[in-house]
């Protein structure tokens, strides 16, 4: 049953309005934060931690959509400057197949990488053949280049329902949405950026920006400092959820 995910939230206010709102239009899809995955996380659990153990410390995922595009080396050479990972979920067809240098050194570097789909389709608008495709596609793209699969996958629009998940969970894929977006897509004006995620950023939080638009790599570092100096640890979506694995077919929220 196809319904539009709010397209950002802060914290337990966005959860209740999440829930409220799959509840009210019939549909059965729940979303999970990762802290509150982590905190439910079996005394086995096996996930690997980042930097710090986010359980805690004050932890915030910086993750970037729709590259590698040409300034992706440029976004690289200051998350290591930086000593920062984030989550880069990958586009297949006009991205991966255009830059894979660039995916192989995304990583090569301690990036997580992630799927984005083949084509940017809105996955709840199509036939499960297709979805199914636009996931594979660039499972496969990424897995010959890198020689893994990712596990995390990112939904166009943020828009998902129970025929995406299960068939991410076919794939082993876990849904990411987000709790901060800077909308980059709309302005290239990099102060208004940072300052957009700077007010919506929170602990355990996932910031959406996207490395295509020329406004956004610029406004990076800023961010970075500005969340360092408030005391935020950066780390990737898995780290997050830490010792929790991500689960397929799971949709994570903030």
């Amino acid at each position: 049953m196809p319904r539009k995910m709010p397209p950002s939230g802060i914290g337990l206010t966005a959860a209740l309005v999440t829930a409220l709102t799959l509840a009210l239009s019939g549909c059965s899809m729940e979303t999970t934060a990762p802290g509150s995955a982590r905190a439910e996380a079996a005394s086995d659990a096996k996930g690997t931690f980042g930097p710090v153990d986010c359980r805690k410390a004050k932890c915030i995922a910086l993750t970037f959509d729709a590259g590698p595009g040409e300034d992706t080396p440029r976004l690289l050479d200051i998350l290591k400057e930086k000593k920062v990972h984030a989550t880069f979920f990958l586009l297949g067809k006009h991205h991966v197949l255009k830059y894979p240098d660039v995916v192989r050194r995304i990583e090569d570097e301690g990036h997580e990488v992630a799927n984005h789909t083949w084509t940017h389709k809105v996955l709840t608008d199509q036939e499960p053949d297709a979805i199914r495709a636009e996931l594979e596609k660039t499972q496969n793209a990424i897995a010959k280049i890198t020689g893994k699969k990712p596990r995390l996958m990112r939904p166009p629009q943020g828009r998902t329902d129970d025929t995406v998940s299960g068939i991410s969970k076919d794939l082993g894929l876990s849904q990411v949405l987000w709790s901060a977006t800077a909308k980059d897509y709309s302005t290239n004006d990099s102060a208004l950026i940072e300052k957009r995620i700077l007010d919506q950023a929170g602990k355990d939080g996932v910031i959406l920006l996207h490395d295509i638009y020329k406004g956004t790599v610029p406004a990076v570092p800023g961010i970075i400092d500005a969340l360092q100096k408030d005391g935020y640890t950066f780390v990737t979506v898995p780290e997050l959820m830490a010792p929790a694995e991500p689960q397929p077919g799971t949709v994570y929220r903030p």
